[in-house]
């Protein structure tokens, strides 16, 4: 059960959210807040599995509930949800410890896609959100954009170890390596069979 809890200073949108997440039988909602205090009075006491945060939040903002968040509990997933889509504002998010970033505009439907992805341990961004821009400004910021298993992976990529003896080693399905490499493949702006190799191999992962 994915415990969600949401921090949005317009009501309105928590309200959309919780008619849509109503019938899921897989995600519930464990608090609502309108400011970012109100926002970690619910984490301490709650202790969702992920976060839907605004970055402009009164009292305290996304960028600094979610370091606050991190800080005390890292299991806990953030995902970002917000209007902006400067560049700048999603890296300060991720460097905070956000693993997803879903734009305001987006439909609900993609909202709740955002959530379950992000709970799983897996990186989400909107459609609308250019990756590519995020990785060529600065290549070390890629740490913050791929979660700590797809790290692990891309650095046995690394090494020519195949799908298959990547999940022996790290004790997973064919079927999970073969989409985290599907994942790390679209937030880098990769595309073609052997380019994970080539990228491992050119910036040499050693995190």
């Amino acid at each position: 059960m994915i415990r969600l809890a949401i921090a949005e200073d317009h009501q309105s949108l928590i309200d959309g959210i919780q008619l849509l997440l109503e019938y899921e039988d897989d995600i519930s909602i464990v608090g609502t807040a309108n400011d970012g205090e109100a926002l970690l009075e619910i984490v301490e006491k709650k202790r969702p599995t992920v976060v839907l945060t605004d970055i402009r939040m009164p009292k305290l903002d996304g960028i600094e509930a979610t370091k606050r968040i991190k800080k005390s509990n890292q299991n806990i997933k953030v995902l970002a949800f917000s209007m902006f889509d400067q560049t700048d504002a999603i890296q300060q998010m991720l460097a905070a410890g956000a693993t997803g970033y879903i734009l305001k505009n987006s439909s609900l439907t993609e909202v709740l896609k955002a959530i379950r992805t992000v709970a799983k341990g897996d990186t989400y961004f909107d459609a609308h959100i250019n990756t590519n821009a995020l990785t060529s400004e600065n290549t070390t910021k890629t740490k913050g954009l791929l979660t700590k298993r797809q790290i692990e992976i891309l650095e046995l990529i690394g090494l020519g170890k195949t799908s298959r003896e990547i999940a022996d080693e790290l004790f997973i399905g064919v079927h999970t390596v073969d989409t985290h490499r599907k994942n790390m493949a679209r937030i880098l702006g990769l595309q073609g069979k052997g380019e994970l190799m080539r990228y491992a191999l050119e910036k040499k992962y050693k995190f």
